[in-house]
């Protein structure tokens, strides 16, 4: 019997087809013909579309096709032995589907209708603007999260105490912290049952994401600032405050939590009153130290700028609002009149029926205690102590139904439901808003006076001013907000006058555009437009003045704000002010793509983290790496996960986070520093010297304006630092830009230079300053505190040799030389650090200070608290795991937020060549500036010491030279 054959593809082909000749290639393909012809015969065709489906000849003969004759000819198919992808993941991958904001696509049921709240839009004087304000953890969001159960039923019913409906991203909602201000429109109605438009914002209480409660504060007209009532003001606290004061805006008081004082301090109802009246007082005492005049900013219960709230438990209230519950239980009562008493030293006679400021008898309480923190007080010890025995009965008396299963509810929802069923709705926080808070219309003068940058002598200023629907349009944008799956954003703003349409063409001018340089505007057709209302949308076709709105489609040019006009005609346009911040970015991490290959992805991520957050900088140092800066460790960990997850979706590297320094003299030049231009036809003298004390900080808080005229800016300088005349009016710039610390004066006189010739190269010099002044000496960073007089110059006459090109770079050269020559300087950031602790900690809390070279400023008790408060100075480069070195030592008790505060000088001559810096040993304080600067120096690239070779002709280092001042200046 014949050995079993098989064909050229591998098949059996059995010992009948199997033949000695040459032909079996050829019977095959006869058999393949044939079974081709058979196959057209057939009615029903046979399946074998599928390439790894054989083809069955005989009962054991296959035929497998070839792939060119599946896929056509010239088709590459490449067949792998074994698996090149892991087993856990899909040969097709499904599509992905990126989310990270809780987003609610259903509108929920609301006590209003939608139309209802779009018509009110057009009644500008029924909305009220507001920014709710305040510490890490005062309340704010379960606020909010109160209003929003009072107007959307729906909430009411989850079991979810904390429902923190304003934290939509989910980074917030694991950390349990606010990063974002996040916006929310409601209709509310007050205590005589008329409704109001509501914008509220809700904007985080860290101190390190300050920078939202600027953007927020930009489009509100009041501040609502929170206070908790057993921590009372606290480190944010008095920033926020002062900063409302900055902006111009009113300010209202909630002291919220109030419950506090009752179940966990166990405070009686006089000393809560007295722990009232001191938040209150302190309050106060703030405002009138940061408002110019005394009585512009005051808050009082008796104004009806201060309410009294508890989120936990559901209830807010004014002193009318609660006197108006007496009116409706007793009638006969002008709860207007007799609110007006029931704050201060004012007593009730029982027996005349009448108030008075004496004590009717020694153990007589206050009427706020007696009227309303007892009533409260028993309310609380009903429901904790006896909710079986006497609870139904208070109940039934206050005419409060509740079921029996209600009855049988857990303390805390039990407390909840019984001050929800008591208080109603926040009628007294709407009242203290209307009244104390003015309209859009009202507040327009002042919130134009404030933000924009134009004249207001023009129609388009009167426009914004009459906060006028049908005038030009003007939107102020201060926000980007990202989409849920974090691939573009949604700019949100105030629409400062006109209407705003959905799919029109509008001009987008962003925060460098000027009448002069129009490069930074761009044609953008606007998308859909919405009203914010946290976790969901409402989509409307329009938007008029004095509302808030949030926009599709433009986010492509702008970066941090915007100001939006009409596509065609308003060219007469000036921007609105970029955001003035309350703090600074002064750490700064270097990062870089794990995969060289994934930059361009990295750099598209770092571009909308920038956009994403307010305060954040990117930018590139010379050295080639990427840098970020942001006010504080847990800010940098949120930018880098939203940077890695949201925006790059790849692995980055991050450095070892490290400080912004600033470079400053501490004298003035030891000799006049001159420098030529390289074609030699001109010739500037200059000498640096510091700054007045308070100087840089009144320029960067915009006291003084370099857009003063003349004898304006004089007379700032004559009165409050005692400049000359000659010298106040002398004042060339300000620098690295219009509010930097540093100030280029000319210092020259008409008998010895040309002015003619010095004017004509001013702007030159100014730039040649202001790039130094950008870029110090010693090791790239910004100069500070410095004043530079421009003592002598010898300009060309033919203007073809005293151009840009000449002067710029010289002007640069010759500030540098002065500064060198000034006893040069590094400064460090300083942070202030408040830390709360029990007595016991407070030793511990020193010991971690100390060694790391801070020094406690304050420590006192917290009136009516067991804890403790320590303020200290810290520098920012060794506050790096501060906290978790506190937490350590103190087993968790104690709490600290830092903020940055203020620029200090670091010990020791950064140019001394005799400090040898050894590796991974500390070095002593004198030793530091050294350290600092050769670091810096070798992290950017630059040469280890500073060469004065760059900055010094040599005519001026053979004056140097003679004059033996050398000796720490390497050639």
């Amino acid at each position: 019997m014949d050995a079993d054959l098989y064909d050229e593809f591998g098949n059996y082909i059995g010992p009948e087809l199997a033949s000695d000749s040459d032909d079996d290639a050829a019977d095959h393909d006869d058999q393949r013909y044939e079974f081709e012809a058979a196959e057209d015969d057939i009615d029903e065709p046979m399946e074998h579309d599928v390439p790894t489906q054989a083809i069955i000849l005989h009962e054991d003969k296959k035929y497998y096709p070839t792939s060119e004759e599946i896929y056509g000819p010239e088709v590459e198919t490449i067949i792998q032995e074994e698996d090149t992808q892991p087993l856990t993941e899909p040969i097709i991958a499904p599509v992905k589907v990126k989310k990270f904001s809780l987003v609610e696509q259903e509108l929920p049921v609301t006590t209003y209708d939608s139309e209802y709240l779009a018509d009110l839009m057009d009644n500008a004087e029924l909305i009220r603007n507001v920014t709710l304000a305040g510490h890490l953890h005062h309340g704010k969001t379960a606020f909010v999260d109160c209003l929003l159960e009072q107007t959307h039923p729906e909430l009411r019913t989850k079991e979810d105490k904390r429902l923190r409906y304003c934290d939509t991203l989910f980074t917030e909602v694991e950390r349990g912290v606010s990063i974002k201000a996040t916006p929310v429109t409601l209709v509310l109605q007050d205590t005589r049952e008329k409704s109001y438009l509501m914008n509220v914002f809700d904007t985080p209480g860290h101190v390190n994401f300050s920078d939202e409660a600027t953007a927020a504060f930009r489009l509100s007209d009041g501040a609502i600032i929170f206070v908790d009532a057993a921590e009372g003001v606290m480190l944010n606290t008095e920033r926020l405050i002062k900063h409302a004061v900055q902006e111009g805006i009113a300010v209202c008081i909630c002291i919220n939590k109030i419950d506090r004082l009752m179940l966990e301090l166990k405070l009686p109802p006089t000393d809560a009153y007295y722990k009232l009246r001191h938040i209150v007082d302190e309050v106060n005492a703030l405002l009138s130290t940061y408002s110019e005049t005394d009585n512009e900013y005051q808050v009082s219960p008796l104004l009806g700028n201060v309410c009294f709230a508890s989120s936990q438990y559901a209830f807010c209230f004014t002193l009318a609002s609660f006197a108006k519950l007496y009116e409706n239980t007793y009638g006969g009562v002008n709860y207007l009149e007799f609110s007006k008493r029931l704050w201060g030293d004012i007593y009730f006679h029982s027996k005349t029926r009448k108030f008075t400021k004496k004590p009717p008898h020694s153990s007589a309480q206050r009427s706020f205690v007696e009227f309303i923190l007892e009533p409260l007080y028993k309310l609380f010890a009903q429901v904790v102590g006896d909710v079986d025995s006497t609870l139904p009965g208070v109940l039934d008396e206050l005419g409060i139904k509740l079921t029996k299963e209600e009855l049988k509810m857990n303390i805390r929802p039990l407390m909840r439901l019984v001050c929800k069923k008591f208080f109603g709705d926040f009628t007294g926080f709407v009242d203290m808003c209307v009244h104390h808070v003015k309209s859009p219309v009202g507040y327009a003068k002042n919130k134009i006076d404030q933000i924009y940058t134009g004249p207001l002598d023009t129609d388009l200023a009167d426009s914004m001013i009459d906060c006028d629907q049908e005038g030009p349009l003007m939107v102020h944008i201060t926000k980007m907000y990202s989409t849920e799956d974090g691939v573009s954003f949604h700019a949100f703003g105030r629409i400062m006058s006109g209407t705003l349409h959905a799919n029109s063409d509008v001009r987008v001018l962003g925060e460098n555009y000027t009448l002069e340089d129009e490069e930074d505007s761009r044609i953008c057709q606007i998308g859909r437009l919405w009203i914010s209302e946290a976790r969901y949308k409402i989509e409307v076709n329009r938007v008029p003045a004095g509302n808030w709105v949030l926009i599709e489609g433009i986010d492509q040019p702008i970066v941090k704000t915007a100001t939006i006009t009409e596509a065609r005609g308003n060219e007469e346009a000036y921007i609105f002010k970029p955001l003035k911040f309350n703090t600074s970015s002064v750490i700064k991490i270097a990062v870089e793509p794990v995969n060289p290959s994934e930059l361009p992805k990295m750099l598209d991520g770092l571009r909308k983290v920038n956009k994403s957050y307010p305060l954040l900088t990117t930018k590139v140092e010379e050295s080639g790496e990427h840098v970020v800066l942001g006010t504080g460790e847990l800010y940098l960990d949120c930018v880098m996960h939203d940077l890695r997850k949201m925006y790059s979706e790849i692995d980055i590297k991050v450095a070892d986070p490290v400080v912004s320094f600033c470079e400053t003299v501490v004298e003035t030049s030891s000799l006049k520093c001159f420098a030529e231009t390289p074609n030699k036809k001109n010739k500037l003298t200059m000498i640096a010297e510091p700054l007045e004390k308070g100087l840089a900080e009144d320029i960067e808080n915009e006291v003084v304006q370099i857009t003063w005229n003349r004898k304006r800016l004089g007379e700032f300088f004559q009165t409050k630092y005692d400049w000359d005349l000659l010298a106040a009016r002398s004042i060339w710039a300000f620098g690295p830009d219009t509010t930097g610390p540093n100030i280029l004066v000319d210092d020259t006189l008409p008998s010895e230079v040309d002015k003619g010739l010095l004017n004509s190269v001013k702007d030159s010099i100014i730039q040649g300053f202001q790039w130094g002044t950008r870029e110090g000496p010693l090791c790239d960073e910004p100069i500070r505190n410095v004043k530079f007089k421009i003592l002598d110059a010898v300009i060309a006459g033919e203007p073809l040799h005293r151009g840009g090109g000449q002067i710029i770079p010289t002007a640069r050269r010759v500030a540098y030389s002065a500064f060198l020559m000034a006893t040069p300087r590094l400064m460090e950031p300083y942070y202030f650090v408040e830390v709360q602790a029990p007595a016991d900690c407070v030793s511990a809390v020193y010991t971690v200070l100390a060694r790391r070279r801070g020094h406690v400023t304050q420590d006192a008790p917290i009136p009516g608290s067991p804890l403790y408060t320590i303020k200290a100075f810290l520098p920012t480069i060794d506050s790096f795991g501060f906290e978790t070195d506190l937490r350590t030592h103190t087993q968790g008790q104690a709490f600290c937020l830092s903020v940055f505060h203020h620029w200090q000088i670091v010990p020791g001559d950064p140019l001394d060549k005799s400090i040898v810096i050894r590796t991974l040993e500390p070095q002593p304080a004198t030793h530091l500036a050294r350290e600092f600067m050769i670091k810096t120096r070798r992290r950017k690239g630059l040469s280890e010491d500073v060469s004065i070779n760059k900055f010094f002709d040599d005519p001026m280092l053979l004056e140097l030279a003679r004059q033996d001042v050398m000796q720490n200046y390497p050639v």
